[in-house]
C-alpha cells in the first residue's frame, strides 16, 4: 500500500502509483475508499491552491476547534519543504515536528489530522500547492506558530535570512503563548 508513517503517530505520507509510457503520465491523487482502507476518513469538503516563489514560508497555521482542519497537501508544480507539529496537549509527540519533501517530481502527499499545525517552505524557484481540508475556513478560527519557535525547533533547510513570510506570519506567537484548545 501506498501509505507510510512519519515519525509523528497519525501524518502520513500517500506516495501513488505512478503509470508512464511515451505519452506522459497518470495517477490516482485520492481515492476515497483506499485513504479509508488506511484508516484516514477524513471527508474533504474545501480544495485550497497556492502559488510562491522560493523561500517563501507559509504557516505555521492550523485552525481551532470546532473548525480544526484535516489536509491533504501535494506541490503539483514545483518542490516543497512541508511540516506538520503535534499541538495535541497532553501528546506524547507535543511540540515535535516532521516534515517531507513534496515535488511535482515525487508526487508524494502528506496528510495531517486535526490537532497539528502545517507550514511550507518553498525549495524551487516557484511552487504551487494543492491541499484538500475536511472542514471549510473560518477567519474567526485562524490561528499560527511562528515558524522558528525554539521549542519545536524545526530545521528548514535554507538560511532564515532567505525565509520569506506574510506580515501576519511573522507575528505569529510561540507555542507556549499560542492559542489552542487541542487535547489528546
Amino acid at each position: 500500500m501506498p501509505f507510510f508513517q512519519t515519525s509523528l503517530n497519525d501524518v502520513t505520507i500517500f506516495e501513488p502509483s505512478v503509470y508512464s509510457d511515451e505519452r506522459g503520465h497518470f495517477f490516482e491523487s485520492y481515492n476515497e475508499k483506499q485513504f479509508n482502507d488506511a484508516g484516514i476518513n477524513a471527508k474533504f469538503v474545501q480544495d485550497n491552491q497556492s502559488f510562491s516563489k522560493r523561500g517563501v514560508l507559509r504557516g505555521l497555521h492550523y485552525q481551532l476547534a470546532p473548525f480544526a482542519q484535516a489536509k491533504l497537501v501535494r506541490a503539483v508544480y514545483g518542490e516543497i519543504f512541508d511540516v506538520a507539529v503535534d499541538i495535541r496537549k497532553g501528546s506524547p509527540d507535543y511540540g515535535k515536528w516532521t516534515a517531507a519533501i513534496l515535488s511535482a517530481d515525487n508526487k508524494k502527499q502528506m496528510f495531517i489530522p486535526r490537532g497539528f499545525a502545517h507550514g511550507f517552505l518553498v525549495l524551487s524557484d516557484y511552487a504551487e500547492v494543492i491541499y484538500k481540508c475536511d472542514n471549510l475556513y473560518s477567519p474567526a478560527h485562524n490561528a499560527g506558530i511562528i515558524y522558528n519557535d525554539k521549542i519545536i525547533n524545526i530545521n528548514w533547510p535554507i538560511s532564515h535570512k532567505e525565509i520569506i513570510l506574510s506580515e501576519k506570519d511573522a507575528l505569529n506567537p510561540a507555542l507556549d503563548n499560542a492559542e489552542n484548545n487541542f487535547v489528546y
